[in-house]
Formats: C-alpha cells, sequence, structure tokens
C-alpha cells in the first residue's frame, strides 16, 4: 500500500490533545496563568508570530510576556496540550505589540506551511481558524448586538438576553474528486492558477446534499462527466478561510468527452506516464489534491468499479 495512504494529510494527525472537557471550567484562564509552563500561540488578525531563522518555525510566547499579560479574556483561547504542554491562543490588539525579538516576525501561514514542522503547521491551522472565526462573529447574526466568547473560546453567545443565540466555530465542507477511466485521470485548472498547474476537481457541498451528491454534481457542471462510482480517501482541514477538504476517487467511462464549464478553464485526461513526464505542474505536494493524484498514479488508490466491471 502506497505511504500516502497510510499517513495523515497535512494540517491533521493527532499533534494536539484538545482536552475538550475542560473548557467547561470557570477558571480556565486562572488555571492557565498559574501554569508557568503554558505555551502561548500569538496571533496578530490572520498572521502569527514565528521565528524565520533558521527555518521557520512558531515563536511561542509564555506567560510573562507583557502582551500575554496584558491579554483581556476574551483575547485567550484554550487549544490544549501540545506536545505535552498547556497551549493556548492570543489575539493581539492593533496596538499591543511594542517590539519583536530579532528574527521574529508576524506571518502568513500558508506560504510558510510546507517549511515549518508538520505538527506546529497544524497547530497554526487549527488556530488560526479559531482567530478568522472569532472576528467574524463579534456581532450576532440573527439579532445584531454584541457577542461574547464562552467554554474557552470556542462558543460564541449573542449578550441580549432575549436572544441568546449560540455560534460554533464555522466548516465549509468541499468535496475534492480524482476521477479515473482505469488509465486517466480527470484534471481541470482555473484561469488564476500557475501556469501549466492543473489539479482535481473540487467544490462546495450545498445545502441539501450528500457529500455523495455533490461529488456528482461538482464533476458534471465542471467537466460535463458523469461518474458511476464513488469510494472516499480522507478529509484535510484547510483553515483558508474555513474548510474541510473531503477526498474521493471515482470512475467514469473510458476517455468520456469533456464539456468544460463556467469555473474551468481547461480539463483533460492525462495518463500515469504524462504525469510522470511532468506534463504538468501538479498541486502542492501538502494539499490533498496532492495525495490524490499520487496515490493513483501509484496504483494504490480504493478500488473502484470500472465501467462494465463488478466491484
Amino acid at each position: 500500500m502506497s505511504r500516502e495512504r497510510n499517513r495523515p494529510n497535512f494540517f491533521a494527525g493527532p499533534y494536539l490533545d484538545r482536552r475538550a472537557e475542560l473548557r467547561e471550567r470557570a477558571d480556565w484562564i486562572e488555571e492557565a496563568r498559574r501554569d508557568a509552563s503554558t505555551l502561548y500561540v500569538a496571533a496578530h488578525g490572520t498572521t502569527q508570530l514565528i521565528h524565520l531563522e533558521p527555518e521557520p518555525r512558531i515563536a511561542f510566547l509564555t506567560g510573562d510576556h507583557p502582551a500575554v499579560r496584558a491579554a483581556r479574556p476574551e483575547q485567550l483561547v484554550l487549544l490544549g496540550w501540545f506536545r505535552g504542554t498547556r497551549c493556548m491562543l492570543v489575539e493581539l490588539d492593533a496596538g499591543s505589540w511594542q517590539e519583536l525579538t530579532a528574527g521574529q516576525s508576524f506571518e502568513e501561514l500558508r506560504p510558510l506551511s510546507t517549511r515549518l514542522p508538520a505538527e506546529e503547521a497544524g497547530l497554526l491551522a487549527y488556530a488560526r481558524a479559531l482567530t478568522i472565526w472569532r472576528a467574524r462573529q463579534r456581532f450576532c447574526g440573527v439579532c445584531g448586538a454584541a457577542t461574547r466568547p464562552e467554554r474557552a473560546g470556542h462558543l460564541i453567545r449573542c449578550t441580549n438576553e432575549s436572544c441568546g443565540q449560540e455560534f460554533f466555530p464555522r466548516i465549509d465542507p468541499a468535496i475534492i474528486v480524482l476521477v479515473t477511466d482505469g488509465e486517466r485521470a480527470l484534471l481541470g485548472r482555473q484561469a488564476s492558477w500557475p501556469p501549466g498547474r492543473y489539479s482535481t476537481i473540487a467544490g462546495f457541498v450545498e445545502p441539501g446534499e450528500s457529500l455523495e451528491d455533490a461529488v456528482i454534481r461538482e464533476v458534471d457542471e465542471e467537466t460535463g462527466v458523469r461518474i458511476h462510482d464513488i469510494v472516499y480517501d480522507s478529509s484535510q482541514p484547510w483553515p483558508f478561510p474555513a474548510s474541510l477538504m473531503l477526498g474521493f476517487y471515482a470512475a467514469a467511462q473510458p476517455a468520456a468527452p469533456i464539456t468544460v464549464g463556467w469555473e474551468l478553464e481547461d480539463a483533460r485526461w492525462f495518463t500515469r506516464d504524462e504525469l510522470e513526464a511532468g506534463a504538468v505542474l501538479l498541486p502542492p505536494p501538502q494539499s490533498i489534491s496532492y495525495r490524490l493524484i499520487r496515490t493513483w498514479m501509484e496504483g494504490a488508490h480504493p478500488p473502484l468499479r470500472m465501467h462494465g466491471e463488478e466491484k
């Protein structure tokens, strides 16, 4: 079996003990502040504090740092236990950071993700998703009143007592699928991508759809290809801003004709030899799309019922 299928996707895996039961404790902030070993991931907007040299890594803060000591309760989130140590998110105000230590910088995660240790990239992805959700949920979507965080930052509640609506972290499910006719894989490209890049077909799940319904619809909308078998592979959190990518393989008739939809610039069938020879630029290796393609190229994908075959 391919090593690709044995490993967690990037940003995923058992890198963190979330200890969700501790979010219910009223004294979770006091416990964190009393614990001298507590580490803090510092965020400023969607950027996070990073040591850039010699290789990127998280610039964890400790509880005695002035920015941490000055943080208000609503700026703190309990992330869990990372490498056995309590870990918090601290969301800094624009004026709360006076001076950076040499070699530190607030950076966006996406361009640095492949250079970070995988566990640290996963932790930052988790923190980033929470930061974006919390920033977008400052007011109630039902009555418009201000909101406040509860449950160690993982629940937001409307402050209007006659409303009291609860909001939980937003996750946008999206399917991503490698369609094959047995000998070829169906890949498409968007006009905004780097020249020559092709990837698997993907799209968001709509209300009232099952995941399988979404796979069928997206493949049909973007390429006009009809599929007749769908097998789940794996999933990947993708916090840009809040997606959960759900990966599948699907089967189609041999060399089924393609009708490119409005979302794509091009879509084609590619053989394994063409992909191995570098006929196209593949997605970044940390993406689930690359995993689906590479596993198919190695012939290690789940069995599919091809046209005219019994599964």
